[in-house]
């Protein structure tokens, strides 16, 4: 694997593990597409990394779990908005 690749994937997880910032988060942050941050922090890092991959997946994990009442919260204060322009 690249080195920029190794270097790329550990940061991304560094970030992820310190803020819990969730996959298209970290993508907005660095610059890059969802998919790569994705594609690194679950199967690059694995290979580069076992402890610090234990520890992404543990909070990629309660992102996922949570992603729906995030949603539910971005669509509520949407309509929030919408009805007070009004």
């Amino acid at each position: 694997m690249k080195s920029y690749i190794v270097s790329r994937a550990r940061t991304l997880a560094e970030h992820i593990a310190a803020t819990g910032d969730t996959v298209r988060g970290a993508g907005e942050k660095f610059g890059i597409s969802k998919s790569t941050v994705h594609k690194d922090v679950t199967e690059r890092l694995r290979a580069i990394d076992s402890e610090l991959y234990a520890r992404v997946k543990d909070i990629l994990e309660v992102n996922l779990n949570e992603r729906h009442l995030r949603g539910g919260n971005a669509t509520r204060e949407k309509y929030k908005r919408i009805t007070e322009e009004q």
